[in-house]
């Protein structure tokens, strides 16, 4: 059987980094793509990691074929970068507005376009797309619109028998939460509200992206599988 192959967007840290490790555990091979060094990602050497914006085309453009070089080919297009601007409607500004846009929304949208000649028949991309109910309403828009461009695009390339679907991550212990100023206290403590009791880790998220690229998923296209712990499906992801 061919050595499956994959590309991970946001790949550098969080559920990305998780998913890349995971997958290349189970014999993928794997690049990734990160705003980030590189270098300081601290992943495998021979997961291939690349610089690159997704709010730009170009770089867009070059990490594609950049994986059409080292990969050949993909079975798993990961759409993981993202950005949260947290704030109420006063307090977003165009500029956060627009990012929450061009990386959540933009970016995974020409990603998938340009990458779509490198997926192979019966690939599987998956989107993450989370929540962002009581965080800002721009945010939440952000997020929210992943999920109508999923469906449709699900529907747009079953005849090649590409899979479209998506994750929705709810309170998970990623870096981004550190950028965002949120102390550790304050995280853990995030727990109570949780059926399960705790919060959730990134690897929790990748086990979830791998089933969705594996042959046992093979009938599921069109979905988003929450990874909540429990606490519900947020409105934006019904």
């Amino acid at each position: 059987m061919p050595t499956r192959t994959a590309l991970i967007t946001g790949g550098t840290s969080g559920i990305g980094k998780a998913t890349a490790l995971l997958l290349r555990s189970r014999g993928y091979r794997v690049m990734v793509t990160g705003l980030g060094d590189p270098d300081a990602a601290g992943l495998p050497a021979d997961v291939i990691a690349v610089r690159a914006d997704a709010r730009s085309l170009a770089d867009i453009d070059r990490a594609v074929e950049q994986a059409r070089e080292h990969l050949g080919s993909l079975d798993l297009l990961h759409l993981n970068a993202g950005v949260s601007h947290p704030g109420p409607i006063e307090s977003t500004d165009e500029a956060a507005f627009d990012a929450l846009f061009d990386v959540n929304v933009k970016g995974s949208f020409f990603t998938l376009q340009k990458a779509l000649p490198l997926l192979n028949e019966g690939a599987s991309v998956v989107f993450t797309v989370g929540a962002g109910e009581g965080l800002g309403s721009a945010l939440t828009a952000a997020k929210g619109a992943l999920l109508p461009l999923m469906r449709s695009l699900a529907i747009e390339l079953a005849p090649r028998r590409i899979r479209v679907n998506a994750v929705s991550p709810g309170v998970i212990d990623t870096p981004a939460y550190t950028k965002l100023g949120i102390p550790p206290e304050a995280i853990a403590s995030w727990s109570e509200g949780v059926p399960l009791g705790r919060i959730g880790t990134p690897s929790d998220v990748a086990e979830a992206v791998a089933f969705l690229s594996s042959d046992a998923a093979t009938y599921i296209t069109g979905d988003n599988l929450l990874i909540s712990g429990g606490m519900g499906v947020h409105p934006q992801a019904a």
